[in-house]
């Protein structure tokens, strides 16, 4: 069965974008400044060998927004995403910048929205790897907005880009009263 892509929309039509706040209970600011992230996040991108930049932005519950930009290496496989590195990067600096931790175990920092910015058109998804990644700290009804290098974005649920997904849910986490 073959998948309809989601429309591509513009980030210059303010109809486009508050009907995408509108559908993902996102504010106007949140959203300009989470894809002005993902697309500046790119910038940073050491890619010399595909030269294929990708820029992440993560924003957190409470409007913070952390970055990441992929890694390349000699040896593809040791590549790091940009949305695995601002996962990384979240979680080791989390303290850092006042950012606090929901809960524990599956009850960890959960993301509001994911931004994602290319230089190609259509917007690329994140990759398989990074989708499982952003499941351990998005909910499935998280948008991760897909920015491409014409001004064009396109916007679907976590979700619809992890279908029948694994998610910490799944693991039964001891609980610190059950470990003594």
């Amino acid at each position: 069965m073959a998948t309809i892509p989601p429309p591509i929309l513009s980030v210059h039509s303010d109809a486009d974008i508050a009907s995408t706040c509108d559908t993902y209970n996102l504010s106007r600011p949140d959203f300009d400044n989470l894809s002005a992230s993902a697309v500046q996040a790119k910038s940073l991108s050491y890619s010399p060998y595909s030269l294929f930049r990708v820029g992440a932005a993560l924003l957190t519950q409470a409007g913070d927004i952390i970055t990441g930009a992929n890694v390349e290496n000699a040896s593809f496989p040791v590549t790091t995403c940009a949305e695995r590195t601002a996962l990384c990067k979240a979680v080791t600096t989390i303290f850092e910048g006042g950012i606090r931790w929901e809960g524990k175990g599956n009850q960890a920092l959960k993301f509001k929205a994911v931004a994602v910015a290319t230089d190609i058109s259509p917007p690329a998804s994140p990759c398989g790897m990074c989708r499982q990644a952003i499941r351990e700290f998005c909910d499935l009804e998280t948008p991760i907005i897909m920015l491409d290098g014409k001004d064009g974005y396109s916007v679907l649920r976590l979700e619809d880009l992890l279908p029948l997904s694994f998610g910490p849910e799944a693991l039964k986490v001891p609980s610190a009263s059950s470990s003594s």
